[in-house]
């Protein structure tokens, strides 16, 4: 009795992630789900160094300005409730402090560049189509920091709109990196604030641009998060209590997925490895000082220095 579809995924057939690679994260808070994964085990990752972005258009600025080395200045911030903010960058980088935030800023600018430019591997993970525009300056937002929503238009993005941010970003990437794998996703967290069908329609607008662009004869590939949680996972039960984005269970789900396709059958054997000593180091002991608790921190101690003997950019 099969009480489950499946989605039919291959392993990918080169360039995948193995402890040699370096991986650049951007997107929606589900491409952070993947990169907390990748920081788990120890693979060298870069994720969201402007926080969370949900739309095709911010991640093209973004990489815009790193790749083109831009240099914040005071006019590209503004103070809101009690806060600087950058309509550029989510709401995590947000300081009490204008020069703190600019500082971060033109930081995080300078190490997204480093990172364009070495990655092996770039997961872009798209959220929503819905944009928001700011009516006084005309320019589409990242984040609206909690600004009076009557200060926006806000808009759908057509599928020839997204498809062309798409090209954009990948000739912007290949402007300084020619030979990185650049997978696209769909996130699977629902945005039911602009409403169950407005929800769908933005979704529908995103696979379908990706799939105009996707392809191996330009190393540009789709994964699939999305259909996993609508098909295999169809269950609130894998929904945390907001029902809107995917539980623990699921990530670990969409995650062995993911490890299935892109990530190498020898990096496979060293996350097992890495995955035994992460436990032991977030292990209580009943007796910090039994002769048992200081043998176990030794052997811990020797299959750490095993591990970085082998990968010696791997620190814990």
């Amino acid at each position: 009795m099969k009480l489950q579809t499946k989605i039919t995924l291959q392993p990918q057939q080169y360039n995948q992630i193995d402890y040699k690679s370096s991986v650049l994260l951007l997107g929606s808070c589900f491409v952070e789900n993947i990169g907390n994964k990748l920081e788990y085990f120890k693979f060298q990752n870069l994720q969201n160094p402007f926080g969370i972005l949900f739309q095709p258009l911010a991640i093209e600025k973004l990489l815009t300005n790193a790749i083109h080395k831009k240099e914040y200045r005071e006019e590209d911030v503004f103070f809101h409730n009690e806060q600087w903010h950058c309509f550029e960058a989510h709401s995590r980088l947000s300081n009490t402090s204008k020069e703190e935030l600019l500082a971060d800023l033109n930081s995080s600018i300078k190490g997204t560049n480093r990172q364009i430019k070495s990655a092996t591997h770039i997961v872009i993970t798209l959220g929503t189509a819905w944009v928001y525009s700011h009516i006084k300056t005309n320019n589409t937002v990242a984040n609206c920091h909690k600004v009076p929503q009557r200060k926006f238009l806000k808009a759908l993005l057509s599928v020839d709109e997204i498809s062309k941010s798409l090209q954009s970003i990948e000739e912007l990437i290949r402007s300084v990196n020619k030979k990185a794998s650049i997978l696209f996703t769909v996130s699977p967290v629902r945005h039911l604030k602009d409403g169950f069908i407005e929800n769908m329609q933005s979704k529908a607008h995103l696979i379908t641009a990706i799939h105009q662009v996707v392809g191996p004869r330009n190393n540009l590939h789709y994964f699939p998060s999305f259909e996993i949680m609508m098909d295999e996972l169809r269950d609130y039960r894998f929904y945390n209590e907001d029902m809107l984005h995917p539980n623990q269970t699921a990530i670990n789900y969409i995650w062995e997925k993911f490890q299935s396709v892109w990530i190498s059958n020898e990096a496979s054997k060293t996350m097992e490895a890495v995955d035994g000593i992460q436990k032991g180091l977030q292990h209580k002991p009943f007796n910090p000082n039994s002769e048992a608790h200081l043998q176990f921190l030794q052997k811990l101690e020797l299959k750490i220095k095993e591990i970085q003997s082998a990968h010696p950019k791997i620190s814990f």
